[in-house]
This record gives C-alpha cells, structure tokens and sequence, in this order.
C-alpha cells in the first residue's frame, strides 16, 4: 500500500463522518437527547482530528509519485486548494466541538447558541468535504471533468 492507497481509503471518513455526525447531533437536539449529544459532539472532536490527518495522506501521495499525477496538475491543484479549505473548516469545527465538551461537561446542559455553532459549522463543513471529493473524483476520472463531459 502507497500514500495513494492510503489516502483513498482513509478520505471517506470524513466525507462521510462529518455529514453523520452532523446529523446525529441534530437529531438529538431537536429530539432531547442529551447522551446522543455528547456522543455526537464527542465524535465531531475525535473527527476532526483524524481528518487532519486525512490531509496529510493526500499531500504524501503527490509528493511521492509526482510525476503519476503530471497530467491532471490542475485537477491536483483545485483539490489541494479545495481540501485545505475543508481541512480549515474542520479544525474550527474540531475547536468548537472541544469548546462545547468543555461547556457540557458533568451534567450541564450544553447552550443552544452551542449546538446551532456546531451545526452550522458542520454543514458548511460537510459542503467543503463534498466539493473536495467531488474535485478529488476527478484527478482520476477525466468523465468527471466539466470540460470535458460534453465530449
């Protein structure tokens, strides 16, 4: 297994971790549940921190094999672009879920103004990841391409 590889498998947890989770906390908002809470705030902090990570693994796989990635150059460099601004949004999604930790902990009540923070930040986050997939889908798949999906 390559930097590729690695990253190829490990970038869907993001993608579709931050949307779940986003969910899940929405979910348990809107209904009372205040251990579905936590647990989703505590996976949107452990999340953020993996997808972090995630990053670097895409930064790797260009680094190591330059010259695989020579033609799609543009497409490489919308999705780096694309993915850091993702990868932004999650460290201020990661640092708010960690604020709200904080805030909640023992048996206190996390406040509203909390929990809207953290689902607005999480779709806008969500919407970055998609478009970095989607930007990312088409380094390898020239179908994908706009320009060149008409032909």
């Amino acid at each position: 297994m390559n930097w590729t590889h690695l990253h190829l498998a490990l970038n869907h947890i993001p993608v579709l971790g931050v949307p779940f989770v986003v969910l899940l906390l929405a979910w348990g908002w809107v209904f009372g549940k205040r251990e579905v809470v936590r647990v989703a705030v505590l996976w949107m902090a452990l999340l953020s921190v993996v997808a972090i990570a995630v990053k670097f693994t895409g930064d790797f796989a260009v680094e190591g094999d330059p010259k695989r990635w020579s033609d799609a150059q543009k497409y490489v460099g919308l999705h780096e672009q694309s993915a850091d601004q993702a990868t932004t949004a999650v460290f201020l999604l990661g640092l708010a879920a960690a604020v709200a930790l904080y805030l909640g902990r023992g048996e206190r009540v996390l406040p509203v103004w909390m929990l809207a923070v953290l689902v607005a930040l999480g779709i806008g986050t969500s919407g970055l990841y998609a478009r970095s997939a989607n930007l990312g889908g088409q380094i390898t798949h020239p179908e994908l391409r706009s320009s060149e999906a008409g032909k």
